[in-house]
């Protein structure tokens, strides 16, 4: 974590492409016959599409059929049986869209392209993966999780609600030690986010996915995207994706999508026909058109980003600025005046929740994204009250940063103005209880040194704004 100074992002690991699983011998995705290894923006402009010219077409087809017609039963029911038994997908047309999808195949096959694995299955949302997830563990028996905040609030809810039955037992972040310790015989899953959502916070996954033995080590690496890190290579058996931020880009698709081997993959299929948490084919075509510019994307916000943190970490106005080594698109940072005021200020960049949109998005996690996290939990996981994050999109650095001086500017103005007013209550309390008026009281001198410090911070010189570093 970098709090005072703008950190060069880590480049990325190496980009040779990683072992493939066999072709599917379907209309989904016939890979090339080329052995050379293609770099990561190559296998995410060409992967889910390497069978379209030979079919003849350029745009990938979109398949929204419901079901699919065949006048073999027998053929069809032993299928199924093959289906139930293993999870893999069904040769052929797929019987019932529950069973799987052509369109949204095609992008499960390349974000398991770039991700490293064998295998990836897409759900109706990241909430939804992460659900079949759970059941498919709990329903082996295993529904202890050990796992690391902070996570996502709505993910940490699930697994402290108790509604799927789990257990889970929280331990300090990157300390591999403490979750070797953790692990009981009922242990079906270790869970850590990196970075972290709110924080940014980092882990080491290999050193975690070593402590974790037999058990599985699930990644939620949103934030990161196989642009920057790819768990799998590190160890970890489960990499999970809320489908819907930087992969899909432009906020406009929900989604989820878990990458991991085929006889896990075979499972989450089987949990995804029960439950119905599929996703639409119309979201597939959306992911998969996203992922193609998924490395132009990320690169291009991460540098502005980058310029974006170093030019708060000398705001006075700043506290303090999170920034993961990894680098990347998300900065979090912590102000001095109201953070609620800073959302009210902005007027270029989009006061939403959610991230990864080519629009800049700013929101405060204490009262949107964590706020079903308990209190306690909340603060002793680094999530302030003052805490602010921003997903940085593809617009101008400079225009950029006048919206977040004037917005910070705002905040100051504001919590001056609360000083102002609390002094101003005070003394005319004063002023009843002696038998005096306000306007014969003057303020106590905490109170001026607090309100000047404050007007300060209000109306301090935004720094030099400097070439963005694109």
């Amino acid at each position: 974590m970098r709090d005072a100074s703008a950190p060069t992002p880590r480049a990325p690991r190496s980009q040779a492409a990683p072992q493939a699983r066999a072709p599917q011998s379907s209309p989904r995705t016939q890979h090339s016959a080329s052995t050379v290894p293609h770099a990561l923006a190559t296998r995410a402009v060409h992967a889910g599409r390497e069978d379209l010219a030979a079919l003849g077409v350029h745009a990938v087809p979109l398949d929204l059929s419901t079901t699919y017609p065949s006048y073999d039963s027998r053929a069809e029911a032993a299928r199924i049986d093959e289906f139930a038994t293993t999870g893999a997908r069904p040769d052929g047309p797929p019987v019932y869209a529950r069973l799987d999808n052509p369109t949204t195949a095609r992008f499960e096959d390349a974000l398991a392209r770039l991700e490293g694995t064998e295998s990836a299955v897409a759900f109706a949302s990241g909430m939804a993966a992460l659900t079949a997830v759970l059941l498919v563990r709990s329903s082996q028996g295993l529904r202890h999780v050990v796992a690391v905040r902070p996570l996502y609030g709505c993910s940490d809810h699930l697994l402290t609600g108790g509604l799927l039955g789990t257990e889970v037992t929280w331990v300090d972040r990157g300390d591999p030690a403490a979750v070797a310790e953790a692990i009981r015989p009922d242990t079906g899953l270790v869970m850590v986010e990196t970075p972290a959502n709110p924080t940014l916070a980092e882990i080491d996954i290999a050193a975690v996915a070593e402590a974790c033995g037999p058990v599985p080590l699930l990644v939620d690496s949103t934030f990161a995207t196989p642009v920057l890190q790819r768990p799998a290579e590190d160890g970890a058996r489960l990499v999970l994706h809320s489908a819907t931020k930087y992969l899909g880009g432009h906020g406009d698709v929900l989604g989820g999508v878990v990458a991991c081997d085929e006889e896990f993959a075979g499972q989450l299929r089987q949990v995804r026909f029960a439950t119905g948490g599929v996703l639409h084919p119309l979201a597939g075509y959306l992911l998969l058109r996203g992922l193609s510019t998924l490395p132009v994307r990320m690169r291009a916000a991460s540098a502005t980003a980058a310029e974006l943190v170093r030019r708060l970490a000398a705001d006075p106005r700043v506290s303090r600025v999170h920034y993961p080594r990894l680098g990347g698109a998300m900065i979090a940072f912590e102000v001095y005046g109201d953070p609620h005021a800073v959302i009210a200020g902005v007027r270029l960049i989009t006061p939403a929740v959610s991230l990864g949109s080519v629009d800049t998005l700013i929101q405060h996690p204490a009262s949107i994204s964590h706020r079903i996290v308990a209190e306690g939990d909340r603060r002793s996981a680094g999530v302030s009250d003052r805490l602010l994050r921003m997903s940085v999109g593809l617009e101008d650095v400079e225009d950029l940063w006048r919206d977040l001086c004037e917005a910070l500017a705002a905040a100051g103005e504001a919590a001056a103005a609360g000083v102002a007013a609390a002094n101003t209550s005070a003394g005319a309390a004063a002023a009843v209880s002696s038998g005096r008026t306000g306007a014969d009281r003057a303020p106590s001198s905490a109170v001026r040194a607090e309100a000047t410090a404050v007007r300060a911070e209000a109306t301090a010189p935004a720094p030099v704004p400097v070439p963005a570093a694109h």
